[in-house]
């Protein structure tokens, strides 16, 4: 008879705390969650006039470009993301894979369920090239202010630049708890400024408020054409971060960033953009194509601009910060979903679950910063190899939500397609503009995208032809329990074997029995189960079945965004399954697999040795589940899949 226990400890409520006041958790986000479409001004307007589109400096082509902006960031942030996405919530949880655990269970055994999952962790995928730009293209273009100030500053920029970064990734492993309680003064105080400088250019020349016309957006593209297509490829960095709004919903909750959102930090950047479109297009000719390439910091006057170009670098650093943190919190929520083998995860917060330090990743995006910064050398050859991934993860996030409108939220596809089809044709038309730039750059966060998702899908599919194969040849706990009660010493204590399947013997039960010849007072055969949604009720963490003659089989429950720590799980289960767990008398065997590679049709054989590299390379499953080290025994087996 199945039974259920209750935990002894209450899971973490995903957020900031729920007690915490709207206005309260709205400045939080205004601190952490902004930072990076917050800092695009620094070089989104600058691009699309300096880039490779070739724009006339004029009155018609800077009112076509800053209502560009505008209405992008309307439709595209304000709109698909923060009005309408937020509101697809995987138990609080935003982004891509916590979108595609919902539609999942949605969709149940669809036909087209693999398809959704591909999708979602190739925008994943895309995610860890934009976490790795993100950092280098902010800061460099922060840093590049200082030749505004003063021009033989330019061959400090770098050195600077990577002093800055380096510091960055080596601060990580301190965790962002102090840190963090002086990003949202610092970013508020940042945004007041940009909005501050952009409304006295404004006032200077009103003019640039009809760029709030939509009409010419449209004339832009009507008179230019091609030009206003590859325009796209840079107007789209305002939008930059967009998604990362959505993937750090369940930090903060929909409510308080909306009110951040739609209360503060959207005026504050259209102030801005507007701003420099209004300082432009007040300019003679001459003087507008100098000033162009770098606006944002000629709206301060001469002895406010080195202040501003150290509150931008601030302001930077906070935005690569939270990038970073993204990519730790995206990694656990793969690991946990079985898209990627097993990671060291260190916990900086004793009370915020949810800042994690990941070395591996830490390091690996350092080192690709570095590359970028040194192979790109500014942030302007940066910008074309920026905005493809972005575009790319929107792109994919509009499909995903066109199965979310019909599937979850049951909408008639007459409702559904003129929406849905609104935003393909803009978030399409972006990416489009951005393949082009390939050539310059935008090669890198394909390359790195292809190579996630290669990995990905590789575990994924390898770890789930395991599993099969284990599986098949298992023998089943009843029959065994019941032929080896008898034939093996009982020896005191408790032997927990930790097993991958819900079914059957683990490989490590029988090598045990083989090779010690001997069975401990109570065996329990434990397997943790990650679910599709962020966090498990207390009341469903544990599930046990008493199976006669000190054996029982239990499973562990856990959210996809929960810390796996197998003691103080069974501390709840105890009671239920022959008393309560003394760590001093309780061993842990696990099962340390070898892949064997083989010809069978499972996988090609070079992703077979991608996959048995990834298994030999990942975390011990002892760090893993928080297992005390003196008492876990490891026993290997060989699979062929």
């Amino acid at each position: 008879m199945s039974e259920t226990a209750a935990p002894a400890h209450q899971p973490p409520t995903g957020g900031k705390g729920h007690s915490a006041s709207k206005g309260a958790l709205a400045i939080g986000a205004i601190g952490i969650v902004f930072g990076d479409i917050g800092t695009s001004p620094l070089y989104a307007f600058r691009e699309t006039f300096a880039g490779t589109a070739n724009i006339a400096i004029d009155r018609m082509h800077v009112l076509g470009v800053v209502s560009l902006i505008f209405w992008s960031m309307l439709l595209v942030v304000a709109i698909q993301y923060v009005t309408i996405l937020m509101r697809a919530d995987n138990k609080g949880q935003g982004g891509s894979l916590a979108l595609v655990a919902l539609l999942s269970r949605h969709m149940g055994k669809s036909k087209y369920g693999w398809l959704v999952v591909l999708l979602g962790v190739f925008a994943t995928s895309l995610f860890y090239g934009d976490s790795m730009i993100t950092p280098a293209i902010s800061v460099l273009s922060a840093v590049e202010g200082l030749t505004v100030v003063d021009p033989g500053f330019e061959r400090f920029v770098i050195p600077i630049a990577l002093g800055l970064l380096v510091f960055l990734f080596l601060l990580q492993r301190r965790g962002t708890a102090k840190v963090g309680a002086l990003f949202a003064p610092v970013m508020i105080v940042y945004f007041t400024v940009i909005a501050g400088l952009g409304g006295w250019q404004i006032l200077q020349n009103p003019d640039i408020l009809w760029a709030l016309n939509p009409y010419y957006a449209f004339m832009f593209f009507v008179t230019d054409g091609v030009v206003a297509f590859l325009a796209l490829g840079a107007v789209v960095l305002a939008v930059t971060g967009s998604e990362a709004l959505y993937s750090d919903m369940g930090h903060f909750g929909r409510g308080p960033m909306r009110l951040s959102w739609f209360g503060f930090v959207m005026p504050c950047l259209l102030l801005n953009y507007f701003g420099q479109g209004a300082m432009i297009a007040g300019l003679p000719a001459e003087e507008a194509a100098v000033v162009v390439q770098n606006p944002f910091f000629l709206l301060a006057s001469e002895e406010w601009r080195l202040p501003l170009v150290f509150l931008a670098t601030v302001a930077t650093f906070i935005a690569s910060q939270a990038v970073i943190s993204g990519a730790f919190s995206i990694t656990h929520q793969a690991v946990q979903m079985g898209f990627m083998p097993r990671l060291n995860i260190l916990h900086t917060s004793e009370t915020e679950g949810g800042q994690i330090y990941i070395p591996f990743v830490n390091w690996a995006l350092m080192v690709a910063v570095i590359i970028l910064v040194l192979t790109f050398q500014n942030s302007s050859n940066l910008a074309s190899a920026y905005g493809i991934a972005v575009t790319g993860a929107v792109t994919i996030d509009t499909l995903l939500m066109a199965v979310l409108l019909v599937t979850v939220w049951k909408w008639k596809w007459w409702y559904a397609a003129p929406v849905v089809l609104l935003f393909l044709i803009v978030d399409g038309a972006y990416f489009a503009a951005n393949l082009t730039k390939v050539p310059q750059g935008g090669w890198f966060p394909l390359v790195v995208g292809l190579i996630a998702f290669t990995l990905l899908t590789t575990w994924a599919r390898g770890r789930k032809l395991m599993r099969a194969n284990m599986s098949e040849h298992a023998l089943p706990i009843e029959i065994f329990a019941k032929s080896a009660k008898n034939s093996a010493l009982r020896v005191p204590g408790t032997a927990i074997f930790m097993a991958s399947q819900s079914s059957g013997v683990p490989s490590a039960l029988l090598h045990n029995i083989k090779h010690n010849k001997v069975l401990h007072e109570r065996v329990v055969i434990l397997t943790v189960n990650i679910q599709d949604v962020p966090y498990v009720d207390p009341d469903k963490r544990c599930e046990y079945t008493d199976m006669g003659d000190g054996f029982y089989r239990a499973v562990l429950h856990y959210g996809f965004m929960e810390e796996t720590d197998v003691p103080k799980g069974l501390e709840g289960m105890g009671v239920y399954c022959g008393g309560h767990f003394d760590m001093m008398h309780t061993s842990f065997f696990l099962s340390r697999q070898t892949l064997l590679a083989s010809d069978k049709p499972g996988m090609p054989i070079w992703r077979e040795k991608i996959f048995a590299w990834m298994l030999r390379n990942a975390a011990s499953a002892m760090d893993f589940f928080k297992l005390p080290t003196n008492r876990v025994v490891e026993l290997g087996s060989q699979v062929e899949i």
